[in-house]
């Protein structure tokens, strides 16, 4: 066979082989050693800061005082104030609603009267005393003459110088004597008696009289402090019986509001507490000066009202673990100018931020800087450590760290995602 001239290939065939023996022939690509590039990221340097804890709760105001008129005396309702109308405020010391006394005045007049009956009946009694005295001395004296009678009269008939019915109307004479002497004594021995059933009866009167004007008192209702009237049961010319509700008002001096504080919150807002105190005890004695409080409508934030803290109401809320904590603010209708600024009227809701005694040497940190239990730490030469953590408490965007950093460590802000222990990281310090 014969050899075919290699200028007589196609031109296609020589490229492709003298691509072959090109790449075959090349010397092998350049390698240069070097590491991953450093992910930039925002760290923050912690330290030790001096912190107020603070809470936030919400409620219903309440008036600090209430007054409820019952009616304790029966009666007709004879006059009632012009402002005695629901959402009406009326100041202290004024009568607000008169009953018919004529009941009263006429038990009070039969009771005085008594009284000066048993006066009367007393004196005439202390008269019948001394005459009686004065009586019984006479009818003593007589006696003693006729026992002295009877015995002359006796030693006579015994003599035979007068008769024996001589003697014997002696003897009836000294024994008259005897039995008037006795009745006497008897009527002076009663004295005493019917002087005690005076006394009684003397002050059974004086006590119906001071029932009476006890009585009187109450026809008449009176303010007992300033006040603002909720609700009025009685009309004029109706007829109120004793235990009825005829008036409820609130008392405008001061405002209430009980807010439910978590057990943990309330305990951080009273600071360091002795050792051995228990929560029992704070609530008993609490040092209520050292938490500050503000109240804020609900309907107009914008409206700050001085308020504080008074004590704690009843017991623990056994479901909710909150402290029931009373807090009140003085003068609620002070510089009252609806819409513009309003009063504090019962029932209204409103928002209480709290602030309680400093507490020093906490570490804060950025609640995006804790995943989990865990914190992400820019360690020596850069690179990124895992290190677990005991929170403690969060508040206003920051979560004070109890256990697991010390000042000075640099804890990463930013997430990375994978976040793998060990990797090189670039720094960008920003400030707490």
């Amino acid at each position: 066979m014969r050899l075919v001239p290699l200028l007589a290939l196609p031109p296609i065939a020589l490229g492709i082989a003298a691509a072959v023996w090109m790449i075959a022939s090349a010397p092998g690509p350049a390698q240069v050693e070097g590491g991953a590039s450093a992910l930039p990221v925002r760290v923050m340097t912690v330290a030790a800061e001096d912190i107020r804890p603070s809470a936030t709760a919400w409620g219903n105001l309440r008036a600090a005082e209430t007054w409820v008129a019952v009616a304790e005396v029966q009666g007709e309702v004879i006059w009632s104030h012009p402002d005695l109308e629901p959402g009406r405020l009326i100041p202290a010391g004024i009568e607000v609603l008169q009953i018919d006394p004529t009941d009263y005045e006429l038990a009070l007049a039969q009771s005085q009267a008594d009284l000066a009956a048993l006066a009367a009946e007393s004196a005439q009694l202390t008269a019948e005393a001394a005459n009686t005295g004065r009586i019984l001395d006479l009818e003593r004296a007589r006696l003693a003459l006729a026992e002295a009678d009877l015995t002359r009269t006796r030693t006579l008939a015994e003599q035979g110088t007068v008769p024996q019915s001589r003697a014997d109307e002696a003897e009836r004479a000294t024994l008259l004597a005897r039995r008037t002497v006795a009745e006497l004594e008897n009527t002076l021995a009663l004295i005493p008696s019917r002087q005690a059933r005076i006394a009684a009866q003397v002050a059974r009167s004086e006590a119906a009289i001071d029932r009476a004007r006890r009585s009187l008192d109450r026809t008449t209702l009176t303010t007992p402090f300033d006040l603002r009237v909720t609700e009025v049961n009685a009309e004029l010319f109706q007829t109120v019986a004793p235990g009825q509700v005829v008036i409820r008002a609130d008392g405008i001096a001061a405002a209430e509001v009980v807010a439910h504080l978590p057990v943990d919150s309330f305990r951080r807002l009273l600071g360091d507490t002795p050792e051995g105190i228990t929560l029992g005890d704070m609530m008993r004695d609490m040092p209520a000066t050292q938490i500050e409080v503000t109240l804020s409508p609900m309907a107009d934030p914008r409206q700050i009202w001085s308020a504080r803290v008074v004590g704690i109401e009843g017991v623990l809320d056994a479901r909710a673990r909150t402290v029931p904590v009373v807090v009140r603010v003085d003068d609620p209708y002070e510089g009252a100018d609806p819409p513009r600024r309003l009063p504090l009227v019962p029932n209204m809701q409103v928002q209480l931020p709290f602030s309680g005694a400093s507490m020093t040497g906490l570490i804060p940190i950025p609640e995006a800087a804790l995943h989990g239990d865990m914190v992400r730490i820019l360690g020596p030469d850069d690179l990124l450590e895992l290190r677990p953590v005991t929170a403690a408490f969060a508040q206003d965007g920051r979560v004070v760290i109890a256990a697991g950093l010390s000042p000075g460590d640099r804890v990463v802000i930013d997430d990375i995602a994978p976040a793998i222990p060990g990797m090189a990281l670039t720094p960008v310090e920003v400030q707490p």
